[in-house]
């Protein structure tokens, strides 16, 4: 059995808040598989960022 993730309790609290998965879950979420939520949850923001920036930019134009 893995051992519980070494992260603040901070930082477990917004994860689990993120990604949608109870603290428990999260603290024996294995490695890889937390590793592979968190980059899609930064591609998932950084689209979004993205699509916000060109809508800003578009409000501009008349």
């Amino acid at each position: 059995m893995s051992r519980p993730l070494q992260i603040s309790p901070e930082t477990a609290i917004r994860l689990s808040k993120e990604l949608n998965v109870p603290i428990e879950h999260l603290m024996h979420m294995p490695k890889h598989i937390l590793m592979q939520k968190m980059a899609e949850l930064a591609a998932k923001s950084s689209a979004a960022e993205a699509s916000g920036s060109e809508d800003a930019k578009g409000e501009d134009k008349p």
